[in-house]
């Protein structure tokens, strides 16, 4: 499934029907899976192994994600990363499971040959940095920036988004920094400016009023670094710029604020100090860049105006044209002196992008659309000159000029530019709204030594460090993920986590930032600030996966190749067969317009050929869709992990539900118990709930809160369980109380040895044919008593499946629980095919069957036994809800629980795979009509010929309409029936 972008833990303390959680409620995804069959995770730390290969025989991401899969399920495999470029895959591994030498027999037996570098397995640290790249034009750009950053050593993993103008690099920060990477960027001739970088640090920019020179700034500098937490500071004196990274458990940005005004300037007073105003960063430059296009349009349109008149309009007006054609020297008029003057400001200022840009691009060795454009506007204003310097050497010859070509091709595409750009900063919209979220204000408690509030202050709310007491009042926002310490309300969690009602928040309870305070004044505690809330966990997932590049993405990477040199011969060939056919009379005199002779005609028709055809309309057809679907999916609350996900959901003709937490709601309650011996219902409970207490599992879960009603605390203290297992899929044991306690299923009793009498059995049957699971409690080697635990649908499941049929894709059920139980569930629900009482290696397995049957599998999870499934589904989507919304062995995340999402999911990557394709045809078609015509192949028979300033405006608005295109993703609507469903009440709960 391809390399993951995002690591975020899943909120789920457990998932998957196996009952028992041997695993950690917090796992580490992906996993294949993480330790094999029952094994405890408490020796993980100790065991774990890295090993490098170097794999020879890949030649695209297929093949190397064909390796990563194959690898992904060995037992004992914790991560693989598969890198093409490099022809290298990174391995870790737990050794007690499986070894170097099985790893790379697995690599082979797919089919190419694998060498396992020893000298580069030793330990290395990763980090991420993101860079706003300025100046790229097309894929040519972005290939070339990517090539350079793959090219230097240190760098593990990078990729360049053309359409958000942004790289992503993984590098080993020991070998390269991320300066050096800023650096090379620059080199290669665009503009680099950090965003972030992965340290496990935040970062904050403060904007200093007062004089500023080198003794205060040092000042400053070195108070700031003297704070505890503060890894670096860096003064820009010019643009009065605080950079600061700190670690946020340590220290914040009030303290920096109050460290620089505490500083003295001398004479002229105190510092002041506030956070950068928001719009900083990625909005700002984007706004830059959108009103330098403008300016330079509106600029070009002086000159251009009169241009266009006084070759095309006052040539017609009979006292204007007399004025015009006033001689100077020679055969020169007053137009043609009109229109060089007007036409070189466009050509050699207003145009200079396009040259520096080509300088930048041919330096390395490759070409761009500014080659295409300097070439073809070059062409035209050069021999413009000539003629006219023709003309006035010389009393006979009558100069005909392409000023105006060379002027509007400049504004035509400038204005392409312009509205391209304002058309890409749209598509990403998901991510400002989600960042708007957030409040702008918040009001910090300050308590004395008993607890009293004794000052409120209202402060930006970036200035929240952890540990903050934050006070909400009904209908403000809360400003800061934590918990709450005081009060009670109720929160509306919709817009993080598509819960429709609003939810009880009582103290102790945890809130989100961004959620709405309905009633009550809440005081919460701040705990994860900046960059490690939810909300911008949810916003760095978004920016991933608009990041990635979509399989179907490399099609046009490959044509942006060839696609200049190509156009550049096309056009020179289209100019030599015009001027040799015309030398030599090879079509009528006709044909040539009276302005203009044989060589003129051809030079018209070259240009057009070069200014007409575009590859950056190619470039922006996939990641512009991917983008506007990425970011309409996450309002949807769908969270789509970039292209990879998008490609694959939407051939899916196979999904594999769990059935705990997925089919059904997740939150089991004992309905029944039935004792098969003499005994206190309540000692009866101590004893299995003090063994319980140590599992994650869902069911688990369910009996130690059921046993809680025979106490009257809130938090009982249960007796010691001593000896506790975990019997991944079966239950667990423990000694309590000397006595030892068995609590599982069927399966477990009897591999235990201990009898089930008839009686027993009939209750277990008479359970599982109500829908509910049947938990088996025996004591000392006794069969003592039987839980009925149950597990309600969730509201709409059946006409989900429905649905689903409908679309022609077929539903699986594969479940831990037990067979009774599982068929009653898929029977309600209307799925015919159910696989039961299955490991979560087995649920793997099943994928792999119906993979290699020629399906396209997904795989509908939510939590740690479905990781294997998770991981080895052709499209992995995870239900979970909370704090935590990202899960790893995912490729698709589902906030809200819904599950009908998951036909949301399936319909809009279908959706958006439909714009993708329909982009392809607009771009491939454009440039395989536009250019024929251009090259004046119509021509002979209709006689229309396309002059070259309207082929450069037809090239300026091809890319305008691909970005348009995808624009109109942003009007997605769930499938129509869905919100039918809704209106009759069939809602997530």
């Amino acid at each position: 499934m391809g390399t993951k972008l995002l690591s975020v833990a899943c909120i789920r303390g457990g998932g998957g029907d196996g009952y028992c959680c041997g695993l950690s409620p917090r796992p580490h995804y992906p996993s294949m899976p993480k330790y094999p069959k029952g094994v405890v995770e408490r020796n993980r730390e100790a065991t774990e192994a890295r090993v490098l290969f170097s794999v020879s025989g890949m030649t695209c991401s297929a093949c190397a994600g064909s390796v990563e899969k194959a690898v992904k399920r060995l037992p004992g495999i914790k991560e693989a990363v598969v890198d093409v470029l490099n022809n290298r895959a990174q391995v870790m591994f737990y050794p007690t499971y499986v070894n170097e030498e099985t790893i790379r027999e697995t690599i082979e037996d797919v089919g190419f040959e694998a060498t396992q570098i020893v000298e580069e397995t030793n330990e290395k640290t990763t980090q991420i940095c993101r860079i706003l790249v300025k100046g790229m034009t097309c894929t040519t750009c972005s290939s070339t920036v990517e090539s350079a950053l793959r090219a230097i050593r240190g760098v593990n993993r990078a990729q360049v988004a053309l359409a958000t103008e942004e790289a992503e690099v993984h590098y080993d920060p020991i070998i390269v920094s991320h300066e050096q990477v800023m650096k090379t960027i620059e080199e290669t001739g665009f503009e680099a400016i950090l965003i972030s970088t992965g340290e496990d640090m935040s970062n904050i920019t403060l904007q200093i009023d007062g004089p500023l020179n080198d003794f205060p700034i040092n000042m400053i500098q070195e108070s700031l670094q003297a704070l505890p937490g503060v890894v670096n500071v860096d003064i820009d004196k010019n643009l009065r710029k605080c950079f600061v990274s700190y670690k946020a458990d340590l220290t914040g940005p009030r303290s920096f604020i109050k460290v620089i005004e505490s500083t003295s300037s001398g004479s002229s007073g105190q510092f002041k100090a506030k956070i950068f105003p928001k719009g900083g960063g990625r909005d700002s430059h984007r706004q830059e860049e959108i009103n330098r296009y403008k300016r330079s349009f509106m600029w070009s349109l002086v000159f251009t105006i009169p241009v266009f008149l006084t070759s095309m309009v006052f040539m017609y007006i009979p006292g204007l044209k007399h004025l015009l054609d006033t001689k100077i020297v020679n055969m020169m008029s007053i137009g043609h002196l009109v229109r060089w003057i007007l036409s070189t400001p466009v050509q050699f200022f207003i145009g200079r992008r396009f040259y520096t840009g080509s300088y930048k691009s041919l330096r390395h060795g490759s070409a761009n659309m500014d080659v295409l454009i300097a070439l073809g506007t070059n062409a035209a204003y050069f021999y413009s000159v000539y003629s006219v310097l023709r003309a006035a050497a010389s009393p006979h010859f009558e100069a005909t000029d392409f000023f105006e070509t060379s002027a509007m091709l400049i504004s035509f595409i400038l204005l392409g530019k312009y509205l391209e750009v304002m058309a890409k900063g749209k598509t990403s919209e998901a991510i400002a709204k989600l960042m708007d979220l957030t409040p702008d204000t918040a009001t910090l408690l300050t308590f004395d030594s008993q607890g009293n509030v004794v000052n409120e202050e209202e402060i930006d709310s970036r200035l929240i460090q952890r540990n903050d007491v934050i006070k909400i009042l009904p209908g403000a926002k809360v400003a800061s993920d934590g918990f709450v310490t005081w009060g009670q309300s109720h929160v509306n969690e919709s817009m993080i986590t598509g819960e429709a009602r609003p939810v009880g928040k009582k103290k102790g309870d945890p809130v989100i930032g961004g959620t709405v305070n309905e009633n009550g004044v809440l005081h919460i505690k701040a705990t994860r600030v900046g960059s490690e809330s939810a909300l911008s966990q949810i916003v760095q997932l978004v920016e991933s996966a608009q990041m990635a590049k979509a399989p179907v993405q490399k099609f046009a990477d490959r044509i942006s190749k060839f696609f200049v040199p190509l156009v550049i011969v096309f056009s020179f060939s289209t100019w030599l067969a015009w001027f040799v056919a015309g030398k030599f009379d090879g079509y009528p005199k006709s044909w040539i317009p009276s302005s203009m002779d044989s060589f003129q005609l051809a030079l018209q028709f070259g240009i057009s050929v070069m200014v007409i055809a575009c590859p950056c309309a190619l470039g922006l057809a996939t990641p512009t869709a991917v983008m506007v679907g990425t970011g309409v999916g996450a309002s949807q609350g769908v969270l789509i992990k970039g292209g990879q996900a998008l490609e694959s959901a939407h051939k899916v003709d196979c999904i594999v539900f769990d059935k705990t937490g997925t089919l059904t709601i997740g939150k089991p309650l004992v309905v029944n118990t039935r004792l098969l011996k003499n005994m206190v219902l309540r000692e009866f409970y101590e004893l299995i709930a003090a063994a319980e207490v140590n599992s994650e599992h869902p069911l688990a879960k369910a009996i130690v809160e059921y046993a809680k009603k025979f106490r009257d605390e809130e938090n009982p203290v249960w007796a010691e369980a001593k000896n506790f297992e975990s019997i991944t899929g079966h239950g667990v044991r423990a000694t309590v109380q000397n006595k030892e306690i068995i609590v599982g299923n069927k399966s477990l009793i009897l591999k235990k040895g201990i009898g089930i009498s008839i009686d027993a059995d009939e209750i277990l049957t008479e359970v599982e044919e109500l829908a509910q699971t049947g938990i088996l409690v025996c004591i000392d080697g006794q069969l003592t008593g039987i839980l009925a635990i149950s597990d309600p649908l969730k509201p709409g499941a059946h006409e989900v499946i429905s649905i689903l049929k409908s679309m022609k894709v077929k539903s699986i059920v594969v479940t831990g629980d037990n067979w009774g139980t599982a068929n009653s569930i898929a029977k309600e629900v209307g799925i015919d095919d159910v696989i039961a009482e299955a490991k979560p290696e087995d649920k793997a397995e099943k994928v792999k069957e119906l993979q290699a049957s020629g399906r396209v599998v997904a795989m509908v999870g939510d939590g740690i036994n479905d990781s294997p499934a998770l991981v080895a589904a052709d499209v992995g989507m995870a239900i979970g809800a909370g704090t935590d919304i990202a899960i790893e062995a995912a490729d698709i995340v589902l906030m809200k629980s819904n599950l009908e999402d998951v036909i949301t999911a399936i319909d809009l990557s279908r959706k958006t795979f439909t714009r993708i394709r329909l982009n392809y045809i607009w771009a491939l078609g454009y440039n395989l009509l536009g250019i024929p015509i251009a090259a004046g192949v119509i021509f002979p028979f209709t006689g229309f010929r396309l002059p070259p300033w309207i082929a450069g405006a037809a090239m300026a608005a091809s890319s305008v309409s691909v970005v348009c295109c995808s624009l109109l993703l942003r009007y997605y609507k769930r499938p129509r029936i869905l919100e039918t469903l809704e209106m009759h009440g069939i809602a997530s709960v």
